[in-house]
């Protein structure tokens, strides 16, 4: 039997297959995200400043702790780049009570860990235990922040760890473009200093680190959270047990950068590159603002998920990229929109154009009705499936208190979601995403400047 026979015949199958068995009915659309309630908080106050807030949430019997400390990258001077990482990451390594393996070993027998991340406004310390131990996490806390010995050994290895870092970031195109950007946008603050210099790092002795600490921790830039399964009475004691004690220190440190906002086109060579990296941004307004939900919702639309324009056009049209992304970084009073795609170094200015065509378009037109309902509906879900876990309920309450948002922001923030028009999104666009006024960089191969001279004067950073 020759093959264009049997596929006949497997044809004839299929098809007699078919309508013997019918297919299954398509399922039904999924229905609309209900609003997201937060249970009930309970808040206090410590002599010392020192916040409180716990709440009730879930039936595992297991607890979330995370005490936020409004101490980051912003309290750094300009030649103390990266102190506040190593300085958070050091307060695991050992206290005047526990060693550093100790403090490690009490976690996990509280059936949990504890762990110390560090941001451009905040340190944050967290733990997740089984729910009777939470009293002995927030000693185990407590101990951590207001105990630290910064021993020599620990300051060199933590020290060593970080120059393995900065050599990775300073080789990888995408850091490259990000900390040219951050230093165009914020030229004289904090924000705008991605990387210390080798030297900096190596001049970071214990003396330092003791100084940069007693100058920026104490309990009046201090909150605790609590949130899970656990007894009222014994949390209430063991905080003010722990942290009673715990000296005020400074007040919060305010320092509202003024960003630049100009069009420029700043271009790193990397010679024989494959790719290119395009940044593309600009300041925008921060949470506080009543409009940002409405232009968060926008930037999702335009290249905030997978599904967005910018992501359809140059990686499932066009093939110029895998991953585009487009987001809205926030810090305290202050937040960037920027556009991110690592290209093929022959289409750098072919996917310019579209980027920016995809930004036009959307000033001039409004999406449909449909397009908008499905990114509302993506958004919404994404909302409410992030608050399902006492770790993530902390986030949110610790964003809110970041930046001043209120007690109804999370139980209306899916309302206002589905309450944005068509309109708005392309009003967001117009508003805020001025083309004169962004900043372009691109790091890639020297052989295309030339191709980017529609996009503006290029300027060779060193």
């Amino acid at each position: 039997m020759n093959s264009l026979k049997i596929i006949t015949k497997l044809v004839l199958a299929f098809l007699f297959a078919a309508s013997v068995y019918p297919q299954k009915e398509a399922p039904p659309a999924g229905g609309k995200p209900k609003n997201f309630e937060l249970p009930k908080k309970t808040e206090f106050i410590l002599d010392n400043g020192m916040h409180v807030t716990k709440v009730h949430f879930g039936n595992v019997p297991k607890v979330s702790i995370n005490l936020v400390i409004r101490v980051g990258n912003l309290n750094e001077s300009e030649n103390e780049v990266w102190l506040s990482d190593i300085t958070g990451e050091l307060l695991t390594e050992g206290t005047k009570n526990l060693s550093s393996k100790q403090i490690a070993q009490k976690s996990a027998d509280m059936g949990g860990s504890i762990n110390v991340s560090t941001d451009l406004d905040e340190t944050n310390i967290e733990g997740n235990v089984l729910s009777d131990f939470a009293p002995d996490l927030i000693s185990l806390i407590s101990d951590v922040v207001m105990n630290p010995t910064f021993n020599d050994d620990a300051v060199n290895r933590v020290k060593r760890d970080y120059l393995r870092n900065l050599s990775i970031d300073k080789s990888q195109s995408q850091r490259i473009a990000s900390e040219i950007f951050r230093k165009a946008l914020y030229p004289d603050h904090p924000y705008g200093r991605v990387f210390p210099t080798e030297e900096m790092v190596n001049n970071y002795t214990r003396k330092i680190i003791s100084d940069f600490y007693n100058s920026n921790y104490g309990a009046q830039r201090a909150h605790i959270y609590i949130c899970g399964n656990f007894d009222d009475s014994k949390v209430d004691e063991a905080v003010k047990k722990s942290f009673s004690g715990w000296e005020k220190g400074p007040d919060i440190l305010i320092n509202i950068p003024r960003p630049a906002s100009k069009k420029e086109l700043l271009f790193k060579d990397r010679p024989g590159a494959k790719q290119s990296t395009i940044y593309l941004g600009l300041p925008v307004i921060d949470p506080s603002n009543p409009d940002f939900i409405k232009l968060s919702l926008m930037n999702t639309l335009l290249g905030g998920f997978f599904s967005s324009r910018v992501t359809r056009n140059i990686r499932e049209d066009k093939g110029y990229t895998y991953s585009p992304r487009s987001m809205i970084s926030t810090m305290y009073r202050s937040a960037f929109y920027v556009q991110t795609a690592d290209v093929t170094t022959d289409v750098t200015a072919p996917a310019l154009k579209e980027i920016f065509k995809e930004i036009d378009s959307l000033k001039k037109v409004p999406p449909s009705k449909e397009e908008l309902d499905g990114v509302k509906n993506y958004i919404a879900g994404i909302f409410v499936l992030r608050n399902s876990s006492p770790g993530a309920i902390i986030s949110q309450l610790s964003y809110i208190d970041l930046h001043g948002l209120g007690e109804d922001y999370l139980n209306t923030y899916v309302q206002k979601i589905y309450d944005v028009t068509p309109e708005e999104i392309s009003e967001m666009a117009k508003e805020y995403l001025n083309n004169d006024k962004m900043t372009l960089v691109v790091v890639g191969d020297k052989k295309i400047e030339k191709t980017l001279s529609p996009f503006g004067k290029v300027v060779l950073k060193d």
